[in-house]
């Protein structure tokens, strides 16, 4: 109780309320507009992240990535173009809903499948990071560097057509992780003696250019007039939650998924809604009427996606290890103001966390609410023309990039990376494995030459702990499977 209480008078400051509901504005209105994404906006507001207090920060990131979610399902309904890349299965069956004049009723069911998955993500966070955290404790240099070796491992898995392309992002990411003073032997590492890369390369501007900036590209190359035209057809804004008592077991099983789902890195949203979905369909008493508006179909795929947003952080907070681009911000931003995830966290810092937690239900109430009331207006925001919103960003993404350090090189690094994450996006080749090879190399290179220090360069360190043996056999097993499936294919 006296953490609970913490936690209240820490979010009960203006300024972090005013973060929590600007978030989720934030995150609605973006989902809401085909072709942006909440990576691209959290890039731009993570310098000004920095100079809010360390809840305010984390809780205005978190509202748009969570609120972002929830916007997608708009357009995804009522366009049959999903407002975020993980609302793509709702267009299967909320798309056909709104052609027979079912649109709200199709929202409405979207909007409640999200609060409920997002409202049991945040408790799966509470139970399950403290729990893990104590798990930390017995980590050592081998664990951590494992951990890391298997967080790499399962991001690149993730990308399953895309592995040998992801795979060399990732390791181009782990070289730009070593750019910079090695502070273990004082010597320059792919400095060229060029002083403004002593300190590496920063995470912020490198996030900027690859997912703001670079979308900001593809905008601007759209030609003629894309704003696109969507009315709102119906009835029914309030029977959401009707409908998901109807289907609960599809509502568990979508939010179980989601919830395992998010706490294995690399996986996170899109793996949980096409598991969800399928199972959906095939535990379904009328599984023909998947794809042609069935109501369980969208709320498999809301409820898992949602019942990610929160246990994603899991990962985050026990162990100090991102699962994925959007956590790799977050981490920025406790790094900035010396909040170190890990089990000391929970001991030092018990407001933050108990903060954190109530931040993330109060910001799904929030979102629910204004989707409830507000649909009518946030429809008009898919008129908007991408070419218009991508020369806004261009010059946030410059701004932003700029303003953390007040340096030039740091906006030209932004553009250096949005050049080439346009070329990526053009290639179709994943950019997310880069920021996490950028954060997790330089993690695994430093516990690993402690665990070499420890054991005197003896590699049988890795496999004769048995938390350590027990990752290394994870990578093993997932390499193995992985390959056996190439197997597979071939015969």
């Amino acid at each position: 109780m006296d953490t609970l209480l913490l936690g209240l008078n820490e979010i009960g400051h203006l300024n972090v309320l005013m973060a929590i509901v600007i978030g989720a504005l934030i995150g609605v209105t973006i989902g809401s507009i085909p072709g942006l994404e909440p990576a691209g906006v959290m890039a731009i507001l993570l310098p000004l992240s920095f100079s809010m207090d360390p809840l305010a920060g984390v809780s205005l990131l978190l509202g748009v990535y969570g609120g972002a979610w929830y916007g997608g399902a708009i357009p995804a309904i009522l366009m049959n173009t999903p407002g975020t890349p993980v609302a793509v299965l709702t267009t299967y069956d909320g798309y056909p809903m709104a052609k027979r004049g079912e649109g709200k009723r199709a929202l409405s069911i979207a909007y409640t499948s999200s609060f409920v998955g997002g409202i049991i993500s945040v408790c799966s966070l509470v139970l399950l990071a403290p729990t893990l955290s104590q798990v930390a404790r017995m980590f050592g240099s081998a664990e951590f560097a494992m951990l890391a070796a298997l967080g790499m491992i399962f991001v690149v898995l993730a990308h399953r057509n895309h592995v040998v392309e992801a795979a060399m992002m990732l390791g181009f990411g782990i070289f730009l992780g070593t750019i910079g003073l090695d502070r273990s032997y004082s010597v320059q590492v792919f400095t060229f003696d060029q002083s403004w890369l002593l300190g590496g390369i920063p995470l912020v501007p490198a996030v900027i250019g690859l997912f703001a900036m670079s979308q900001a590209f593809v905008l601007l190359s759209q030609r003629g007039n894309d704003a696109q035209k969507t009315t709102l057809e119906g009835s029914g804004m309030f029977g959401g939650f009707i409908e998901l008592f109807r289907h609960k077991m599809t509502v568990f099983r979508s939010a179980t998924l989601g919830v395992v789902m998010g706490l294995l890195p690399g996986v996170g949203e899109f793996g949980s809604q096409f598991f969800s979905y399928t199972l959906a369909q095939k535990f379904s008493k009328n599984p023909e009427k998947f794809g042609d508006g069935a109501p369980e179909g969208v709320i498999a795929s809301e409820t898992s996606n949602n019942a990610v947003t929160a246990s994603v952080m899991v990962p985050l907070l026990a162990f100090g290890i991102p699962t994925d681009a959007l956590m790799a911000m977050l981490l920025a931003v406790f790094m900035v103001h010396n909040y170190i995830p890990g089990p000391t966290l929970f001991v030092e810092r018990p407001e933050f966390i108990s903060g954190l937690y109530l931040s993330l239900f109060l910001m799904n109430i929030v979102v629910f609410l204004y989707l409830t009331f507000a649909t009518r207006w946030i429809v008009n925001l898919t008129r908007i023309r991408g070419r218009f919103i991508g020369a806004f960003i261009l010059v946030l993404g410059f701004i932003g990039s700029y303003s953390q350090n007040y340096r030039f090189s740091d906006a030209m690094i932004a553009l250096g990376f949005a050049i080439f994450g346009y070329m990526l996006r053009r290639a179709n080749i994943p950019a997310v494995p880069i920021i996490l090879g950028l954060v997790l190399g330089p993690v695994f290179l430093t516990r690993f030459r402690q665990a070499m220090g420890v054991a005197e360069g003896d590699l049988s360190i890795f496999v004769t702990r048995p938390i350590s043996l027990t990752l290394f056999l994870m990578i093993a097993a997932s390499l193995g499977f992985y390959i056996w499936g190439l197997l597979r294919k071939k015969v």
